[in-house]
């Protein structure tokens, strides 16, 4: 389905223009400086309150260091930090309350949008005689009311046959009274 898949590149696009914002605007900033800043090391970082607000860093209370986030997994490996003792922007939350906390967040997104579809789809089409049927409806009398002029017209042209070779019963015809008796 679409909906579950669309999420994934919204989020993705709303983070590149993120980025290239803050990109845009760091860039007019190192345009004007002429000697960048260097960057401080996450080993030099003693506490989590000082490494955790570098997007860089990743603090693990297991052996209380603040190393560099692996970048090339999602997660950090358990080799280096468990999950329960990592902290990465905040102090106070751990990777596996983040994990859960954002996959509820994304189910919740997820169902809300397949219910708004679901709610949009029957919206769409009626309880009642819709377009199609009540068109079918029209076509279906006027079937009908064809067949009924069709043999009101055959009803006549038997009629005068019959009457053409006096097969009818004709109440105006003078023997017709002793006929029935």
């Amino acid at each position: 389905m679409e909906g579950r898949r669309g999420l994934t590149p919204l989020c993705f696009a709303a983070a590149v223009l993120c980025v290239s914002i803050v990109s845009l605007v760091s860039l007019g900033d190192c345009q004007a400086t002429t000697t960048p800043t260097p960057l401080t090391p996450c080993s030099a970082f003693r506490n989590c309150d000082t490494c955790v607000p570098h997007a860089r860093c990743l603090w693990c209370f297991a052996n209380n260091t603040c190393s560099e986030y692996p970048v090339r997994w999602f997660l950090p490996p358990a080799s280096m930090c468990p999950l329960s003792q990592a902290r990465w922007g905040l102090c106070w939350l751990n990777f596996e309350a983040l994990i859960i906390a954002l996959a509820v967040l994304g189910g919740s997104i997820l169902i809300s949008i397949a219910v708004c579809c679901c709610c949009c789809c029957c919206k769409k089409r009626p309880r009642g005689l819709d377009r199609d049927d009540e068109r079918f409806t029209r076509k279906r009398e006027e079937i009908k009311q064809r067949s009924e002029e069709r043999k009101v017209d055959r009803k006549a042209r038997h009629d005068e046959i019959r009457k053409k070779y006096g097969l009818m019963s004709d109440s105006d015809h003078p023997y017709s009274k002793f006929e029935n008796e």
